[in-house]
């Protein structure tokens, strides 16, 4: 339990030095780089990198460098995007994306299949359930990885507090800020004239990429290396695949009728996410309150997100996952309504933090919950089924983010309600499926354990 632990807790310690730098940046992007939609469509072309790094890398390079060094490889590509937010523009920004998307896939792919191969390895050393084990170290991840994005927001809100313009909105700025903004510059014009200095930037950037660094060198100095000994056995089988059998992988996957089911639901995690890093930081609270605002509002979000991982790792084996699903709809569905009915003003400024509490709420269920499913369902093809769920959920990063500059807030918000409703009926076919085969694996497994005792009594 001791050597488990201790590389659970260095991963989890890795990525949140990692995503201090690429949380923070992810937040600031649609309000930091308005011009010309700059910011959003880094973040689109990130999330359409890692779709088609989702489709081969994650197999091919978790097979041939294990999952250690996937990690450490990709997290250089995190370093990339922070060391192009330095001149950022069309011919840094978008480059650095790319490459940082490519990194994203093999990096999630092989933490999730690393987490997986743990638990089931001390399911089995100490007579445990290995789902509930890894349950329990997904909710660990999650409780250290999401306190990344409070510390990345508090560094930057700290810094780029540090400036001595203040400007009051104007009431006809104010008429364009929530879910129905007017499309125009009002946002931009907020940004320039109360926005950061040169040098605050230079320092935020330096400080974030600093972070990545020492995220690489954790991994590469006291992570262990670690085999599937499930796999061990079928060791010659898988060197005599060819390489277009593993580079078909993620997609020979979607043979299996649950994975297909739960695309939806994959996707949603990727559209409430986007909304709430992309437009709700920049029509709501940029618009309303300032770009300085931002690290602090969605400190709420990473605080609330970081508490309730671990807590929903550890009772999810006594509630189910079902209970889990359901109350994370509810309370998305909560937010939803009253954010298009809301006109943000800066005399309300509880309600701003309150919207991205409940967000961390319900987003600390969709991660620990949809990883965990995906690890039980498909437990002996683990990181083609993680590979999918990083190809579903980027698509739905890309498909928020690339009509980020296009459609109204409140339409946006329209579309986030319609991908929920569909992946919970997506999701509760899943759960039928599995609730109706279960009795016949068991009766499966009855008759087998009695025709081979009926076979020793006659030998």
């Amino acid at each position: 339990m001791e050597s488990n632990l201790k590389n659970v807790l260095i991963i989890s310690f890795g990525f949140l030095l990692l995503f201090i730098a690429y949380g923070g940046l992810q937040s600031l992007q649609s309000s930091l780089h308005s011009e010309e939609g700059l910011g959003v469509a880094s973040l689109s072309v990130i999330y359409a990198a890692l779709i088609l790094s989702s489709m081969f890398l994650p197999p091919i390079l978790i097979k041939r460098l294990g999952c250690k060094w996937t990690i450490a490889g990709s997290m250089c590509c995190y370093i990339a995007y922070s060391l192009g937010n330095f001149y950022a523009s069309w011919y840094t920004l978008i480059p650095t994306s790319m490459i940082l998307g490519l990194g994203g896939a093999p990096l999630w792919s092989a933490k999730c299949t690393y987490l997986t191969i743990a638990g089931n390895s001390y399911g089995q050393k100490a007579g445990k359930i290995g789902r509930d084990v890894i349950n329990q170290y997904f909710g660990i991840f999650f409780l250290i990885f999401h306190s990344s994005g409070a510390l990345g927001n508090l560094i930057s809100s700290l810094i780029f507090g540090q400036t001595n313009t203040k400007v009051e909105v104007s009431k006809e700025d104010l008429m364009c800020c929530g879910a129905y903004d007017c499309m125009t510059n009002a946002t931009a014009n907020i940004s320039v004239s109360s926005g950061p200095t040169k040098t605050l930037i230079y320092t935020l950037l330096g400080i974030y990429t600093g972070s990545g660094v020492l995220a690489v060198l954790l991994i590469v100095i006291f992570l262990d290396q670690i085999k599937d000994s499930q796999k061990e056995s079928e060791t010659e089988k898988m060197q005599a695949q060819s390489f277009w059998s593993t580079f078909l992988a993620t997609f020979r996957h979607l043979k299996d009728k649950r994975q297909c089911f739960l695309i939806p639901l994959t996707m949603y995690s990727g559209f409430e996410q986007a909304f709430l890093a992309g437009d709700y930081t920049k029509s709501y609270v940029t618009c309303a309150l300032g770009i300085h605002y931002v690290g602090y509002v969605m400190i709420s979000f990473s605080v609330t997100n970081s508490l309730c991982s671990l807590l929903f790792g550890k009772i999810s084996q006594f509630t189910g996952r079902k209970a889990l699903f359901a109350l994370a709809s509810i309370t998305n569905l909560a937010c939803i309504i009253p954010l298009l009915l809301w006109k943000p003003h800066p005399n309300q400024l509880a309600v701003f933090f309150i919207f991205p509490a409940l967000w961390g709420f319900a987003d600390a269920i969709w991660q620990t919950q949809t990883n965990a499913l995906y690890g039980v369902l498909f437990e002996k093809h683990k990181e083609a089924a993680f590979a999918n769920y990083r190809l579903w959920e980027s698509l739905g990063f890309v498909i928020a983010f690339g009509y980020s500059t296009f459609l109204h807030v409140y339409i946006k918000l329209y579309i986030v309600l319609a991908v929920l409703v569909v992946a919970m009926v997506m999701y509760g076919v899943v759960e039928y499926q599995e609730a109706k085969d279960l009795p016949r694996t068991r009766t499966t497994v009855k008759v087998e354990i009695t025709g081979s005792a009926a076979q020793q009594t006659s030998l």
